[in-house]
């Protein structure tokens, strides 16, 4: 049984993944890695793991579930060693099931151990499946993700080059949207794709070298912010230092979703604050969409500094109007009939005393299907809102993303079918306006050359397949008309003994 969206819910836009890679000799790196993935769990609630070397072999634990639930002393205090890889995931390829949890583990024909965390998404996977199928190799493909496809390939070559040259050989064949923390018992290593469509961080500790998908990550393990992996680079670190090769020639677009939302806030991506970005867009949007209000309130947590800049710049109250329950998400419980119909209160609560017989501007992230709002605007005016102008610091959504964003289909996305005033009238609102693009990009501070904004335009920077050879279940449908058969899934005794410590 896979989790569901609470019904009555509309699913956020999710990102994949986060990553999370340690060197640091002398460190409890297990601790280290848990702690930096306990700072990227927005990015993925589904499942977790931390992969251990210490120098003569490979040890992953993972497991369905949020980081503390995989994790505890006893699990972690097995975990031994100088490096580590994190992962925590929301699938946007294969399903929900233990063997696509990562890191994804392979041993190479040489004997060496290799794991890997991806965030992100590829968009040749067929091409790359065949590449294994054709190899007649059954044992290189151990899910049905691209993870472990990528993972597959790397430790394919890596027997008569080595990891590190045969990374450099199989990163120019992948199409899409990556970041990487892999390792061997001896190394540490870290990729992003030529676009840098998704944020990769390079930071220092007193005693080690720190790869995250955040800058928040860095800061709560203590380690300092030294650069952004760059678009195309292949980064090493080992007992020698670090060192550095590209490659393919950057082309950025950044993906400036990660500043309306999949970011921390407190994350800074391409030296710009996601918190101020956030803020700023309010504040344009107040320009583009006045309104005659009372109160600016925010949809939590994601609206917040939004609805902030824009009471800055209105010059209206800003107030709290909606109490979040931080705990509800995807979840396996489905909800009775009575509870299923109160939708939207499960997420959110109105507070009656601030919203009762106020003009309201409500500023959110975005719409997708927009159940949601309609559902909030609703709420708001049985608690006794007067008017209740919605306000959006995006443009419309009108096209899916294929980079690791797991939107709804474009029949589903409301945008795609409405123009602004057919969504207002289908989500009850008195009024309605969204960010423009320029101004969303202009709050970003970047050039709008190095962004994507393809969920906005419809313009995709990598280039994409024909539909049926793309999709989240492409693979498993593949593998199972594959000549390969079904892969092993228990690696080599004495590396990345992952059935040993798989939960029951």
């Amino acid at each position: 049984m896979q989790p569901e969206a609470v019904a009555g819910l509309e699913q956020e836009p999710r990102e994949e993944c986060g990553v999370f890679g340690v060197w640091a000799p002398g460190e409890d790196v297990a601790k280290l890695a848990y702690y930096g993935l306990y700072a990227l769990q927005h990015r993925g609630q589904e499942a977790a793991g931390i992969s251990v070397s210490d120098g003569s072999q490979v040890v992953v634990f993972k497991d369905l579930g949020l980081v503390s639930q995989v994790f505890d002393e006893q699990a972690l205090s097995t975990l031994r060693g100088h490096i580590a890889v994190g992962h925590c995931r929301y699938s946007t390829t294969g399903s929900t099931t233990w063997e696509n949890a990562q890191p994804t583990f392979h041993t190479t024909a040489a004997g060496t151990g290799l794991t890997l965390g991806h965030n992100g998404n590829l968009v040749n996977t067929a091409e790359l499946l065949e590449q294994i199928n054709s190899s007649g190799n059954r044992d290189l493909l151990g899910a049905t993700n691209d993870s472990s496809l990528i993972t597959g390939l790397i430790a394919q070559r890596a027997a008569d080059l080595g990891i590190e040259q045969a990374a450099l050989e199989v990163l120019p064949t992948l199409r899409g949207a990556f970041c990487l923390v892999f390792a061997d018992e001896n190394t540490l290593y870290a990729a992003r794709d030529a676009h840098g469509v998704r944020p990769l961080v390079l930071g220092r500790l007193e005693r080690g070298w720190v790869i995250a998908s955040e800058t928040a990550a860095l800061d709560i393990v203590g380690a300092s912010f030294v650069r952004e992996v760059e678009p195309g680079e292949l980064v090493a670190i080992d007992e020698n230092g670090l060192r550095s090769a590209h490659f393919a020639a950057p082309q950025p677009k950044g993906c400036v979703f990660e500043y309306v939302y999949l970011a921390r806030p407190d994350t800074s991506i391409a030296g710009r604050s996601v918190h101020a970005t956030r803020v700023d867009i309010g504040r344009r949007l107040a320009e583009e969409y006045p309104a005659e209000a009372d109160l600016v309130i925010p949809v939590p947590e994601s609206g917040t500094p939004a609805a902030i800049g824009y009471a800055q710049a209105s010059g209206i109250a800003y107030g709290s109007g909606l109490v979040k329950n931080s705990y509800v998400g995807r979840t396996f419980i489905q909800p009775s009939q009575t509870i299923r119909q109160l939708g939207i209160r499960l997420k959110l609560n109105p507070l009656r005393d601030v919203i009762r017989g106020k003009r309201l501007v409500v500023v959110d992230d975005s719409i997708v299907r927009g159940n949601t709002q309609r559902a909030l605007v609703r709420m708001l005016r049985e608690a006794g809102a007067l008017e209740v102008h919605v306000r959006i610091a995006s443009p419309p959504v009108r096209w899916p993303c294929f980079y690791g964003i797991d939107f709804a289909s474009r029949a589903e996305l409301v945008a795609n079918g409405l123009d602004t005033e057919g969504v207002r009238r289908s989500i009850g609102a008195d009024s309605l306006g969204y960010i423009s693009l320029e101004s969303l990009v202009a709050a970003s501070d970047q050039p709008r050359s190095r962004l994507c904004a393809a969920c906005f335009d419809g313009e995709y920077p990598i280039e994409l397949p024909d539909a049926e050879l793309i999709g989240k279940h492409l693979l498993e449908g593949l593998s199972a008309q594959s000549t390969v058969g079904e892969p092993e899934t228990v690696p080599p005794t004495g590396y990345g003994a992952e059935d040993a410590v798989r939960r029951p």
